[in-house]
């Protein structure tokens, strides 16, 4: 048991950097890295399939701050947990992932060998920022570290380490690598003067924040009040500021009364965003000047070009500009006000029962809890615009690559990342049913967890979708079990009703049982 082996290298190295939940399933090929793992303090949450393994990465990093790590064992193992790291590429979420891989001199061979698949490694390499295949047990250790060295100096994204089964078993004498961390960019002084001015003699100040910007709430704030500048965030920014601050217009980027408020702005500050479609619908975001905030440059002039440009990271740039500003701005709550209220009336007009169902979980999920939803109406129609947060790191939900089957996961992983702290699901049964056998990994865990899974009999985007273009309706009207009785016979609490009165005492229930509770809320 205490054989060191290229296994070792790769978990002692997990170990130094901190790591000490890792998701995944054990198979024929992992078992030399699954050796090491608990002999170095590391837990092992063992999930139903490794795209949930992923999922529940994806979520911790997200609400924790910190990189996740998911082992799979080669051939489907891997290419089960693809989706989700492309996922986490599309979220900005710091995921390894660690797989062995055929023997050294066997790859790409076609020899019919057990999981043996063309080049795994490459597959990975197109679905993340990178992935590299290594040969001995040394270069396994160095690479972990530089894995981690990367997810500290810049834009975090997935990555994906391939170790050959033969590197695992490899003696290995030597000890974990910890790299520093390269430092992230700061923004040139000069440009944050500029920047500065332009702010301070602005009219209309107004500021929009993304995922990229999650670590700076303090700063934002602060900025956000020193200006009078109302603050809208992206989905993946929501809570940057308060929702309940007299500034924060929400998690609003996608509205037009938004949309036509950047546009009028005589000084937008975009911070920590690539202000993409799938935060827009179909929108833009312009402005008549336009200053951007991000720590990749390429980020700076996409989709919407910059007059000023400050490549650096968040929480430092914003707080340069704040100490740079020579003119205090004035009172900007009765045009936030203003704002908001627009925005609010023109998501209600998209949101149906979506926003009350998403008030009474709100009404019974503490303050500090965290939400996971899916691509589901009741997410993305409710929670975002209905579903108030304090601060960032609160939400999880996937608007850029829009996977179906990530809430139930993502309420694990948010579980683990936030101990001590309640989740909640709220999702549709479209996407429950993505995902629902990792309902027994949250009962092996013994989480209260509320589900509030929202039946509308199917895909009813795609059904709305379908007749908006003339098209009768095609693969979209599903039949659902009873998912309260489905939670029963998986060992959880189960529980149906119709009523939004109702909820908001089921899900207080479900935050203080013993396994997590199901409950199945029909609209159709």
């Amino acid at each position: 048991m205490n054989h060191r082996n290229g296994g070792a290298a790769v978990v002692e190295s997990l170990a130094a950097h901190g790591v000490e939940t890792v998701f995944g399933i054990p198979g024929t090929h992992n078992l030399e890295i699954y050796r090491h793992l608990q002999g170095q303090g590391i837990r092992t949450v063992t999930p139903r399939h490794e795209q949930g393994a992923g999922y529940a990465a994806e979520a911790f990093a997200r609400v924790s701050g910190h990189p996740a790590v998911v082992v799979t064992t080669s051939g489907p193992g891997l290419t089960n947990v693809m989706t989700a790291a492309a996922t986490a590429y599309a979220e900005s979420q710091p995921m390894l992932i660690v797989s062995p891989g055929m023997p050294t001199g066997t790859e790409g061979r076609d020899l019919g060998q057990l999981h043996e698949a063309k080049n795994t490694s490459a597959a990975m390499g197109e679905l993340v920022a990178w992935s590299r295949r290594v040969r001995t047990a040394d270069e396994a250790a160095e690479t972990v570290a530089a894995a981690f060295a990367g997810f500290a100096g810049g834009r975090p994204r997935p990555v994906h380490i391939e170790v050959p089964v033969d590197v695992l078993t490899q003696d290995w004498s030597g000890r974990p690598h910890r790299a520093e961390p390269a430092a992230a960019p700061v923004a040139d002084s000069e440009a944050v003067v500029r920047a500065a001015e332009v702010l301070a003699a602005a009219r209309d100040p107004l500021i929009i924040a993304g995922g990229g910007a999650v670590g700076a709430q303090r700063e934002i704030t602060a900025l956000a009040e020193a200006l009078g500048a109302p603050v809208a965030t992206t989905v993946n920014g929501k809570g940057i500021v308060d929702e309940a601050h007299a500034l924060s217009v929400g998690a609003s980027v996608r509205l037009r009364a938004l949309q036509k408020a950047a546009a009028d702005s005589d000084a937008l500050l975009v911070i920590g965003s690539e202000l993409g479609d799938s935060d827009l619908w179909e929108g833009e975001i312009r402005g008549r000047t336009v200053i951007r905030c991000d720590i990749e440059a390429a980020q700076l002039d996409k989709n919407c070009p910059a007059d000023h440009r400050l490549l650096g990271d968040a929480a430092a740039t914003v707080a340069a500009l704040h100490t740079a500003l020579t003119v205090r701005g004035g009172d900007g709550a009765a045009r936030a006000a203003a704002l908001r209220t627009a925005c609010r009336d023109e998501a209600s007009r998209d949101a149906g029962p979506y926003a009350q169902i998403n008030a009474a979980v709100r009404a019974a999920v503490p303050s500090d809890g965290v939400l996971t939803g899916d691509s589901s109406q009741v997410t993305y129609f409710g929670s975002v615009h209905f579903f108030d947060l304090p601060a960032p790191r609160r939400f999880c939900y996937s608007p850029g690559y829009a996977t179906l089957g990530y809430g139930l996961p993502a309420a694990l992983g948010a579980a683990l990342g936030r101990p001590g702290h309640p989740v909640a699901v709220l999702l549709g049964d479209g996407a429950l049913m993505f995902s629902v056998q990792e309902l027994m990994t949250l009962v092996e865990l013994g989480m209260p967890v509320p589900v509030v899974v929202v039946d509308n009999g199917g895909y009813r985007e795609i059904r709305d979708q379908e007749a908006a273009r003339g098209i009768a309706p095609v693969g979209v009207d599903l039949r659902t079990p009873d998912f309260a009785a489905l939670a029963a016979a998986m060992g959880a609490h189960g529980a149906r009703t119709t009523s939004t009165a109702d909820l908001s005492e089921l899900v207080a229930r479900a935050l203080d049982a013993d396994r997590p509770t199901v409950i199945h809320f029909d609209i159709r």
